[in-house]
């Protein structure tokens, strides 16, 4: 049989209902229907839950298989997301649309919340979704840091071979901020960081190369800016799709993961490689780590009875001048319900 897909197809999640696309439920199940299987497709697959939602509690044989030393307690809540995008999201506070965030580490993700579907399926771009269900266009790419620190690697082992230790940390750091005072085309050399498969290219395998053309300025700034150019450029490709075809606005990117633990440096190369502002969070080293933290505390305060609905700063604070100029009241609880309430407006 031949089917039409729906123009998103890689659109599984309905933002609007918050649950899978029932266009393609009812296409797939169409599909196997002369299999004579006892299940429907939605049988099968996992409950869709947004943040604030309780997936479970870690069992006593869960906490067993993932910590056999018996240190992990069983009892604990999951909250959703469970995955890397959504923790990344929350981190750097990217859930608007026209807002994205940028993940780096040994592999880099690039997020951004979108206003409408997308026209059509690439093969360098993910649709995902926020915490709460709104869609996002993710450009990934498997390969990041590795090269870096398979440099880094080398560098700190050529320091002990003359007696001389330093901290891993120092490294990074003195070879970045030299990386900050190469010239802007990298003195002519050129680096290709794939250790891995890359779709994106067309990779199936990795073969990691470092060029450097005879008349090329072949210095340490030069060398080390070269290899945080391509840690982001094939996940530029991608965000090259989603802003040139798709002409998706985008008013600022955060960064986090620890690529960005040198102030300034990948952040003003990647910048400049997007087209668009970068800011970085004091917390950009810990990732999703402090985002997964932010999800488990959302978790907490609905399981009291509280749903927090996104606002803004301006929100908030004209809100509270309202309820100065109101007048003060004794400390009460007011339980709240109604469509009303869950607008994103």
């Amino acid at each position: 049989q031949t089917h039409q897909w729906p123009p998103a197809a890689a659109k599984c999640i309905d933002p609007q209902i918050r649950n899978y696309q029932t266009d393609m439920i009812d296409i797939f199940d169409d599909m196997i229907s002369n299999r004579n299987y006892t299940w429907k497709l939605t049988d099968i697959l996992p409950e869709v839950l947004v943040a604030g939602q309780n997936a479970g509690i870690l069992t006593e044989e869960g906490a067993a298989l993932m910590d056999t030393s018996g240190a992990l307690q069983a009892g604990i809540k999951l909250c959703p997301p469970e995955g890397d995008a959504g923790t990344g999201m929350v981190a750097t506070d990217s859930i608007r649309e026209k807002t994205g965030n940028i993940s780096a580490g040994t592999s880099a993700f690039a997020m951004v919340v979108l206003e409408k579907d997308l026209t059509q399926v690439y093969d360098n771009l993910d649709i995902v979704t926020t915490p709460a269900g709104k869609l996002v266009a993710m450009a990934h790419s498997n390969n990041c840091s590795t090269e870096i620190n398979t440099w880094v690697g080398l560098f700190d082992e050529c320091l002990r071979a003359f007696g001389v230790t330093c901290d891993k940390g120092d490294i990074y750091r003195v070879l970045f901020e030299k990386a900050a005072t190469g010239d802007a085309d990298c003195g002519g050399m050129m680096s290709y960081c794939f250790h891995s498969g890359e779709h994106g290219v067309g990779l199936t395998e990795g073969c990691p190369m470092f060029i450097h053309p005879a008349d090329s300025l072949f210095d340490l700034a030069n060398f080390m800016r070269v290899q945080i150019y391509t840690a982001f450029g094939a996940m530029k490709l991608g965000m090259d799709t989603l802003m040139k075809q798709e002409n998706v606005q985008i008013e600022r990117i955060l960064g986090h993961g620890e690529i960005f633990k040198t102030k300034g440096v990948a952040q003003e190369i990647l910048a400049a490689a997007l087209g668009v502002p970068v800011a970085i969070m004091e917390t950009a080293g810990e990732g999703g780590a402090w985002g997964i933290a932010l999800l488990a505390a959302y978790l907490e305060e609905c399981e009291k009875g509280i749903y927090i609905e996104h606002t803004t700063a301006a929100n908030y604070a004209a809100y509270l001048n309202y309820c100065e100029r109101f007048g003060k009241t004794s400390d009460c609880l007011i339980t709240m319900c109604g469509h009303g309430l869950k607008s994103d407006h």
